[in-house]
């Protein structure tokens, strides 16, 4: 017997693997200059020197920094999610304060570090980047759902409008300035 639960919904499907294709591509985009450092300092006989130079800190920051824009077009993207705002203040201060603070504090330190890094920054370095990666993607998947709330949460605001309407009102009217050429 087939029940309604046996029928994926191919719709949210799709959307779901095209945002995850999306967000993963936007992390290997970001990620691709340190994976080019990664390969000249392995080719300079650096190995696990890697880890031990700020890159990786550098890369957590740039996604921390992603994450938290993401967050904040969610809490700023439509007035309907107003029941959302706290748990969207709650991301940013986790982003901010587990990635963001100690990365940044990690590039400062080791900037200019004449002599070696502590052991515990080859360990801290990749527990962070995975820590800006998980956030990231909490975030596009979150600003993501609460777009889709937001839109069904007032039913019938839309009906019989097609994606152009929407468009159309959700364009800012044209500046006018008055006074000039006559």
């Amino acid at each position: 017997m087939i029940t309604d639960y046996d029928i994926p919904d191919k719709k949210n499907e799709t959307l779901s693997i095209n945002l995850m294709y999306g967000t993963y591509s936007d992390v290997l985009f970001i990620l691709f200059p340190f994976l080019v450092i990664a390969l000249q300092r392995l080719w300079n006989g650096e190995g696990i020197e890697i880890l031990k130079q700020p890159d990786l800190s550098v890369a957590a920051a740039i996604i921390a920094g992603m994450s938290v824009g993401k967050f904040v077009i969610g809490l700023i993207s439509d007035s309907r999610i107003g029941q959302y705002r706290e748990r969207i203040v709650f991301f940013i201060a986790v982003t901010i304060f587990f990635v963001m603070g100690p990365a940044l504090m990690l590039i400062t330190k080791m900037v200019g570090l004449e002599e070696e890094a502590p052991k515990f920054v080859v360990f801290i370095q990749p527990i962070l980047l995975i820590v800006a990666i998980t956030l990231y993607t909490i975030a596009i998947g979150v600003t993501k759902i609460l777009n889709q709330n937001s839109e069904t949460s007032s039913p019938g605001q839309f009906k019989n409008s097609t994606d152009e309407d929407r468009i159309d009102d959700e364009r800012p009217k044209p500046i006018v300035i008055q006074g000039l050429g006559k």
